[in-house]
């Protein structure tokens, strides 16, 4: 749904526009497969020193003050500064060969915090760290954070370079961002991936694990998902990226939607539940889930499954392993806004084997409740309704392909409204067409129901047919940073 945006209220160098010479991929680029991780890579001159596996003298006691890394385990570097030790170098503050889209792109600016980050040793870093609300969330402890500190130092120099934000000068927000939210995410991701690997024989293949991300729009998800798939790269792992958006319906057949539930506001537009295509996202996941080695790809005919009470036939369904498949892609840019999907000529490729699907949306995991709850979420129009029942199907269109869930929290669906309005004043200031501020209401108010009457049951329930020990919840601010859940 919404374009890349990390930290920032102010117009983001990832909401990324069309290439002259794309016309198909004109809509915004939230797709990581466009993207050259292997220059990002190789950018500029990166160096980053182990600290190595050597056990701290910590205290196991959460409440005992935490001992520092002794000053003997330190790179020692010098700046113009004169700071004595530095955990990021100065040869790293900018990656100039990366240019997405054959665009370049400045640094990110966080404007919720201005003030620069206090962060001159790996003993500092060590330190912020452990503050973050996510470490005892993942299962980390102040003595496995020590023991993997040049993870850490290394995730996070790859991560500046990935967003050319320059590590001797990172703001509050950008460290949070960095050192609270994606590095302990991965690390979250490496570790249900190992659960899933473990459930298998040696002689068995393993299915991609497949991590689903319910987040609502505008919260940063999309970026999230970015970074988590860059970082998977650097460590020799491919990782498919899907949205639900992908799923959407042709204009076609969305304005056969449209017609066959006059008035109904919900179903005018793509969105809410009843305007994805289906089948397309069964055949999709199932294909995806055969991608376990390199090999020759084979496919059936047909394949029969039932969606609800329909038995749907699939074609061209990938039923052994392979070596590559093209993922779906939507174009929201076309018809003036209204979007449609884009041409299959112009869908990126994944390549077998993949260990991991990143699999993220804005209404992913949400239940069908009771029709009395429905009803007072929506007393008078009986919008929603139509929509309550479209979701009984989509449990076995997409939820059960999920395995580990990350489910990230708002206090206030108004936030929604919020993000949404600053991205298009920001483009509007940019020189960019954009909403007006009606038109952002308006177009907002198509998902608050669905919010209102969903979001409730996520939080407490936990998503649509997911296992408890295997969801992340991740409650966040108004700023999209981690927070301390209430």
């Amino acid at each position: 749904m919404a374009g890349l945006n990390i930290l920032s209220q102010t117009p983001s160098p990832w909401q990324l526009s069309a290439s002259p010479t794309s016309s198909s991929l004109s809509y915004s680029l939230r797709f990581p497969h466009f993207y050259d991780f292997n220059n990002i890579y190789n950018c500029g001159d990166f160096k980053c020193w182990k600290i190595g596996s050597t056990n701290f003298p910590l205290s196991g006691n959460p409440r005992a003050k935490r001992h520092p890394l002794s000053s003997q385990m330190l790179p020692h570097l010098s700046n113009s500064s004169g700071s004595g030790y530095s955990w990021m170098q100065d040869k790293s503050a900018s990656c100039d060969n990366f240019s997405p889209n054959g665009k370049k792109q400045g640094p990110l600016n966080a404007v919720s915090s201005k003030e620069l980050a206090q962060v001159s040793s790996v003993d500092d870093l060590y330190e912020f760290i452990c503050s973050g609300p996510l470490i005892s969330k993942i299962g980390l402890t102040s003595e496995k954070v020590a023991e993997s500190i040049d993870k850490w130092i290394e995730y996070g120099l790859r991560l500046c370079r990935l967003f050319q934000l320059n590590q001797l000068a990172l703001n509050e927000a950008q460290k949070i961002r960095i050192y609270h939210y994606y590095i302990p995410v991965f690390l979250w991701c490496e570790q249900e991936i190992s659960q899933h690997s473990s459930k298998f024989k040696e002689e068995e293949e393993i299915p991609p694990l497949v991590i689903g991300f319910s987040a609502p729009q505008g919260c940063g998800k999309t970026t999230l998902v970015f970074a988590l798939e860059y970082l998977f790269k650097i460590t020799g792992r491919r990782a498919a990226t899907i949205s639900i958006d992908d799923f959407y319906l042709t204009a076609e057949e969305q304005a056969k939607l449209r017609d066959s539930n006059p008035g109904n506001l919900l179903l005018e537009f793509r969105g809410n539940a009843g305007s994805h295509d289906l089948p397309l996202s069964v055949e999709t996941l199932t294909a995806l889930s055969k991608l376990t080695k390199e090999g020759e790809c084979t496919f059936l005919t047909c394949a029969t499954f039932q969606l609800g009470t329909a038995s749907i036939c699939l074609t061209n369904i990938q039923l052994h392993p392979g070596v590559k498949m093209k993922l779906p892609r939507y174009d929201k840019s076309a018809y003036s806004g209204r979007g449609d999907r884009a041409d299959p000529s112009e869908w990126p490729e994944v390549e077998g084997p993949l260990p991991v699907i990143l699999f993220e949306g804005w209404m992913l995991g949400f239940k069908p409740l009771p029709p009395e709850v429905v009803k007072a979420v929506d007393p008078q129009k009986l919008q929603l309704e139509m929509v309550n029942k479209n979701l009984e199907t989509y449990y076995d269109a997409w939820h059960k392909f999920v395995k580990s869930w990350i489910v990230i929290k708002i206090q206030d669906p108004s936030y929604v409204y919020q993000w949404r309005l600053q991205a298009e004043i920001a483009m509007r200031a940019d020189g960019k067409p954009g909403m007006t501020d009606e038109e952002v209401k308006d177009f907002v108010s198509r998902y608050l129901p669905a919010y209102k009457a969903y979001l409730p049951t996520l939080y407490s329930e936990g998503p649509s047919g997911s296992d408890p020990e295997h969801v992340l919840l991740i409650d966040i601010d108004e700023g999209r940073n981690p927070i301390l859940g209430c």
